[in-house]
């Protein structure tokens, strides 16, 4: 019998609650979820996208913002001023599992443009500067960004040749990379700017490494001999040189002498022409003289005999005597 009567007093006593309360405490409970519901902070380094009922409406900046409640617009915070990073066939001790890559050495193995396999291991670093395009445009966002960064690599690396690649023409795949990454993100509407390229170990691999050590060697070695060459080359070619412009100097300088003692000759050779044709006697004359006194010049001893003797005898080269 007690337990029968404790029942209706227990009835009784929540009869006692007034619709007032109820109602008030409705509406605390309906303030909280609009509360809950309508604000919301976006730290420093990022921006908020919000939506209206699934369509972009506004963009707003760190701080304390606001928002329509009960889910008519919803908001997403996107981290705008973070650097991140995508790493490729290797994965840093330091990044955490839960966001990274599994490690896929797979993804470095690449074929160079004279015909050699590499291991090419490298990071990029990006921003989101457009967080409207990064939310909507592409769904696969991380996968998209591999896909591309790898596509790109590979095509840059196979236009060269591998001692290139691992050496002088690094830089230069760094820097063409970032571009060609930049244009294709661009075009896809992915919302973001590739910051840093960088190219981390570039070798063979493991299984042909000493196979290409003593290649890199020959080739070093090579290199050596063309170098000494070269310097052999450098040195002999200025002697070599200096010889022949001396040559040529002798050369001009005859050619100069030959011309200048033609032109003599001719101008003498005129003005005798010229005596000639006036006084053609004396002219003869005086040739012939002046050609006999040249003979005699040479002969230090000389006799002159008539031509019509006959019986002349010699008498200078009878002791032996020179005549």
């Amino acid at each position: 019998m007690e337990n029968f009567d404790a029942a209706p007093k227990k009835s009784k006593k929540l009869k006692k609650v007034s619709p007032g309360v109820f109602v008030v405490g409705l509406i605390v409970v309906l303030a909280i979820i609009l509360a809950l519901t309508s604000f919301f902070e976006v730290d420093a380094t990022e921006q908020a996208v919000i939506t209206r009922l699934g369509k972009y409406n506004r963009t707003v900046g760190p701080g304390l913002q606001m928002k329509l409640p009960l889910g008519i617009e919803k908001s997403y915070n996107v981290p705008t001023m973070v650097v991140q990073t995508e790493q490729f066939g290797f994965q840093a001790d330091e990044i955490p599992q839960e966001i990274s890559q599994e490690n896929k050495p797979e993804e470095a193995r690449m074929l160079t443009g004279d015909l050699n396999i590499v291991d090419v291991e490298w990071t990029i670093q990006y921003k989101i500067v457009d967080p409207v395009a990064w939310l909507f445009n592409v769904s696969d966002k991380q996968g998209t960004i591999r896909d591309i960064s790898q596509s790109v690599i590979n095509l840059l690396v196979g236009d060269r040749a591998i001692l290139d690649v691992m050496s002088s023409e690094r830089s230069s795949i760094e820097a063409l990379a970032q571009d060609y990454m930049n244009e294709n993100f661009d075009q896809l509407g992915l919302g973001i700017n590739v910051t840093t390229v960088k190219l981390q170990n570039i070798v063979p691999p493991s299984g042909v490494q000493a196979a290409f050590e003593d290649v890199n060697k020959a080739i070093q070695d090579m290199n050596g001999f063309i170098n000494e060459g070269k310097a052999a080359y450098n040195s002999e070619i200025p002697k070599a040189q200096g010889e022949a412009d001396r040559q040529i100097q002798l050369a001009e300088g005859y050619a100069v002498e030959r011309v200048n003692k033609a032109l003599g000759d001719v101008a003498r050779f005129n003005a005798i022409y010229d005596d000639y044709v006036k006084a053609p006697g004396v002219t003869k004359e005086r040739l012939y003289i002046e050609a006999m006194e040249e003979i005699l010049k040479s002969h230090t001893q000389s006799t002159i005999i008539d031509g019509e003797l006959d019986n002349v005898l010699p008498v200078k080269t009878l002791g032996g005597n020179k005549q």
